[in-house]
């Protein structure tokens, strides 16, 4: 596992450059919160605004990204002035708390915009619980988010800006239909559902550190789309706190909350969050436990105990979250890996598509935006597929097929991204059979989508195979394409609780 986040790639060194921005964007914050003579409540409150910033706006260009970490303090300023009002009036605390937390939920349905502005809304809640904010430290609270987001733009816009340059589909699937027929909305009624177990737990285990049960349910369903997925990253977040105590006993209650190696052991968990989060789920949550532990002994409140509290706590948010998604309205991880792959397979006749135009000579036609989509789509099937290829997963059938598919689609990656480079060869020519292999992965792709066609009819494979020693590269890839787009019927096709019978 930690092997997995180390040797993971890491194109163009985004995950490095993504820690090490946000070790600088954050650090500044604070910095700043310190020169405008803010405590250290107010530091702390800053330094999480510009992390949630820097690690939650994934809007797919610099503007986007701009005009949402724009709108951050509007959504998340009237939480904070509504959880400190409601500071000494329980009931209507818990309500409004939950009530956030559905909202957040819900606003995932506007991509990756909605998605930030509602984590942001949700953690301006927790961090006043976290805090104990009282209404008359909200000056000082306002300002020390200003200034945050102010310096961690600076750093992110500014002194070191890069476009990711990569499209950021939604979290989940667009699903028809509405109201309850939308993953969005069923997601939030399950959140809502889960918080409210998580709070009343929570508050039975202990009356001051309940938000850690609500805010673990929270984190377990960010960026998940189905049951499948909710149930392995609350294991996974379960995991990382357990083992991210320990090192909290080793290396954060020695210091006693001095000021410099503390700073010390918060940018490494800040940096250990941006590096393992695309990559290892537990990890990050090491990287998060730790950082955590770091605060409360800057605070001064950290001891044995309140490590131990926060790993029950924690289990019985993703207890309340796995209940939720298994007993409310369930997501199937079905048909959520069904709509992802099928949005992976057109992307893959799209690929094909502008390769083919760009090699007919088209000055226009361009592969390589496709490409990155596809990376980005085939990202989120790995993601949706991870329960089924779980080692811990009972379901056989279902684990091989769904090795077989992810597999295959990273073949059919692995091919589009060889066409699309001879494309880019100004020497590459087209001919007859290059449109004529075209046309089959056309149709290999629409035999593979259709949904009158699912699991019962083979998708047409005749002429896939060519003949050996083809010379032209953009034919090979083409031909290794088909075979892949072919074997592809047999795991897409059958029952999903069939056993699989390979070729």
């Amino acid at each position: 596992m930690l092997k997995r986040m180390f040797v993971a790639a890491d194109p163009g060194r985004l995950r490095l450059r993504s820690g090490v921005r946000a070790v600088l964007g954050i650090g500044l914050a604070v910095v700043v919160c310190g020169l405008a003579g803010h405590s250290l409540v107010g530091a702390i409150t800053g330094g999480l605004a510009a992390l949630l910033a820097l690690f939650t706006v994934t809007d797919p260009t610099v503007r986007g990204q701009a005009l949402t970490t724009a709108l951050l303090p509007a959504a998340g300023l009237p939480v904070l002035a509504l959880a400190a009002l409601l500071h000494d009036q329980p009931v209507a605390r818990d309500a409004a708390f939950l009530a956030v937390m559905g909202a957040g939920v819900y606003a995932r349905r506007w991509g990756p915009r909605g998605h930030a502005l509602g984590v942001f809304a949700f953690m301006s809640f927790f961090v006043t619980q976290f805090l104990h904010t009282l209404p008359g430290q909200l000056p000082e609270l306002y300002s020390a988010v200003g200034l945050s987001l102010l310096a961690s733009s600076a750093v992110r816009f500014g002194f070191w800006c890069y476009e990711r340059r990569l499209p950021a589909p939604s979290v989940l699937p667009p699903v028809a239909g509405r109201g309850l027929a939308r993953a969005t909305t069923r997601q939030a009624i399950q959140a809502t559902a889960g918080g409210a177990f998580a709070l009343l737990v929570g508050q039975l285990l202990s009356e001051q550190r309940w938000y850690w049960a609500v805010g673990a349910t929270w984190w377990v369903f960010v960026n998940t789309a189905s049951r499948g997925e909710t149930l392995v990253r609350g294991f996974r977040r379960v995991l990382g706190t357990l083992i991210g105590i320990p090192v909290g006993l080793i290396v954060v209650v020695p210091l006693h909350g001095a000021a410099v190696p503390t700073a010390v052991v918060v940018a490494a968990g800040v940096f250990g969050i941006f590096y393992s989060a695309a990559v290892s789920y537990t990890w990050m949550m090491f990287s998060v436990t730790v950082m955590a532990g770091a605060l409360y002994g800057a605070l001064g409140v950290l001891d044995p105990s309140l490590l131990a509290l926060r790993l029950v706590e924690t289990g019985v948010g993703a207890l309340g979250a796995m209940a939720a998604v298994l007993l409310l309205l369930p997501v199937t991880t079905h048909a959520t890996t069904d709509a992802w792959i099928q949005r992976a397979l057109r992307c893959v006749h799209a690929c094909t598509a502008e390769a083919a135009a760009r090699l007919a000579g088209s000055a226009t036609a361009d592969p390589a935006p496709r490409v990155a989509e596809l990376e980005v789509l085939l990202g989120r099937v790995r993601l949706s597929l991870g329960p089924l290829v779980h080692p811990l997963s009972p379901l056989r059938a279902r684990k091989a097929r769904a090795g077989q598919v992810l597999a295959l689609l990273d073949v059919c990656a692995r091919e589009v991204r060889g066409l699309a480079s001879v494309a880019a060869d100004p020497e590459a020519s087209h001919d007859a059979r290059l449109a004529a292999a075209c046309w089959r992965v056309e149709a290999s792709v629409e035999a593979l989508t259709a949904p009158g066609r699912r699991h019962h009819e083979a998708v047409p494979v005749a002429g896939v195979l060519p003949a050996a020693g083809v010379a032209e590269p953009a034919l090979a890839h083409l031909h290794s394409l088909e075979r892949a787009l072919a074997d592809l019927a047999a795991p897409l096709h059958s029952s999903p609780r069939a056993p699989l019978i390979r070729a």
